[in-house]
């Protein structure tokens, strides 16, 4: 891997990471009272759209981390429409 791949490798892993405590936080309690519905809407087309770049890319750490970050939103967004 070159330089711009480690790059792009570690910005993927510290977003994606820096995700997971409130995506653990929420499925744990099920509070979704402090979750914008419109943003996490418009937050999870956007990162899917990001996978959807990363995979037209074969770009693979832009695909590891927009499915896993994907995958966390959609869990809080079902959940933010479930339990609102």
């Amino acid at each position: 891997m070159n330089l711009i791949d480690w790059i792009g490798t570690f910005a993927a892993l510290i977003t994606t990471v820096s995700f997971i405590p409130q995506a653990w936080q929420t499925f744990r309690t099920r509070d979704v009272s402090g979750i914008s519905l419109g943003m996490y809407s418009l937050f999870t087309v956007g990162v899917a759209l990001w996978l959807v770049y990363g995979i037209l890319l074969m770009a693979w750490p832009i695909i590891i981390a927009n499915s896993i970050t994907t995958t966390l939103a959609l869990g809080i967004l079902v959940m933010k429409l479930r339990y609102r």
